[in-house]
């Protein structure tokens, strides 16, 4: 029998981090208490939860990982720029997937300590916790529920567009680009079998599309 506890550090932290933005919904505070809040908690499970398996990465691939995030960025934002009405495509813009508009305030968009905290959440928490369910996680589980036999970046047909797929549905009303993000990280998976180089690449990804949203104006990327 497959302990549940092994899944844990993988898993748990993106549980809370999606209780997180439940929470927000439901008991909305000011922008900049939000922020902090979020950062607290999630570093504060990365470090009490995560760590035993975060202790253990390395980057085999730096310079390649960057290159995938950035290839990423300007895939996810191509769609947009070639076709400005793109995202209000009833595909894009719907009661199931939502619209792409921004959570923050006019008044947040100017307020520097909420812009760098935002940022810093969307470079340094979210590939680390994304990248840990994903793909250190489910990606195998889907293989063996013992998931832990199942080395790193191996490939099944089924974990592969499982995770793909969902990969996409997370994210809403950019699903389309979500996919092929989450194709690409698959692949370079399968290639380094390294979470550490697929934590890199989706943090390299997250900091060009943060520099773009706040250089940009383009705020209805940060959902």
């Amino acid at each position: 029998m497959v302990s549940r506890s092994q899944a844990v550090p993988y898993a748990a932290p993106f549980v809370i981090f999606l209780a997180l933005i439940g929470l927000s919904h439901l008991w909305p505070m000011p922008a900049l208490a939000d922020e902090i809040f979020r950062l607290a908690v999630m570093l504060g499970v990365l470090f009490l939860v995560a760590r035993p398996v975060l202790r253990g990465l390395r980057i085999l691939s730096p310079g390649v990982s960057v290159l995938v995030g950035v290839a990423i960025f300007f895939l996810w934002i191509a769609p947009d720029l070639l076709f400005p009405q793109y995202r209000h495509f009833f595909l894009f813009d719907n009661s199931v997937v939502g619209s792409a508009k921004s959570s923050l305030s006019d008044a947040a968009r100017h307020d520097v300590p909420v812009l760098f905290l935002r940022t810093l959440r969307a470079v340094a928490i979210v590939p680390v916790i994304e990248e840990l369910f994903w793909r250190g996680w489910l990606m195998r589980w889907v293989i063996h529920n013992d998931f832990e036999r199942v080395p790193l970046g191996t490939y099944s047909a089924l974990s592969f567009w499982a995770v793909a797929l969902l990969f996409a549905s997370e994210h809403g009303p950019y699903w389309d680009v979500g996919l092929m993000a989450g194709i690409i990280f698959n692949w370079w998976m399968i290639r380094t079998k390294s979470l550490g180089d697929l934590i890199l690449a989706h943090a390299v990804a997250n900091a060009c599309l943060s520099g773009y949203v706040i250089a940009a104006g383009k705020w209805e990327y940060w959902l």
